[in-house]
């Protein structure tokens, strides 16, 4: 008798333990894939430039644009390169391009122009991103009537990315 239950002792002992090593197991896998679906969310996060604002000034009947950039700036290999305005067709008005990164100045507004447009033109102004390209936030409006948040798809006008002026150097 003392033999069976020995025995049976010995079973339930060997099978707890069998199913405390099952949990630990299963826990360490749920672990580990929580811990991959974070990295995954962190690798999907876009590089790209946003417009936040845009101001018009004019002088001589022609404008100036102050637009203001937030971009995830590293060095060369990953800035904002430049903002441009561009109609609503899609065609290059102007470009200002940037000459170096602005890491540790976000965001940034830069000026550029003059720019001789009709001042009730709708435009779009927008921001280029190295290496990712276009895709942020952009910017609608008219000189008259004010500028508006806009989100292009980042195919829109693609192949002005290589239409020129293109930037010949990057500083920093």
């Amino acid at each position: 008798m003392k033999f069976y239950i020995f025995a049976i002792l010995s079973f339930l002992i060997i099978a707890l333990a069998a199913c405390e090593k099952d949990a630990d197991l299963s826990l360490s896998i749920e672990e580990d894939q929580q811990e991959r679906n974070e990295d995954t969310l962190i690798i999907n996060v876009p590089i790209l430039a946003d417009v936040l604002s845009v101001v018009a000034a004019e002088y001589n009947e022609e404008y100036t644009f102050a637009v203001e950039v937030e971009s995830p700036d590293i060095d060369c290999d990953q800035y904002a390169v430049w903002w441009e305005i561009i109609s609503c067709q899609g065609d290059l008005i102007y470009r200002r391009i940037l000459l170096h990164s602005h890491a540790d100045e976000q965001p940034f507004i830069r000026t550029g122009g003059p720019v001789d447009i009709d001042p009730d033109a709708e435009l779009i102004i927008r921001a280029y991103m190295h290496p990712t390209g276009y895709g942020g936030k952009a910017i609608i409006g008219t000189v008259n009537d004010g500028f508006e948040n806009l989100f292009l798809p980042d195919t829109f006008a693609g192949e002005l990315a290589t239409a020129d002026p293109q930037p010949d150097y990057c500083l920093y």
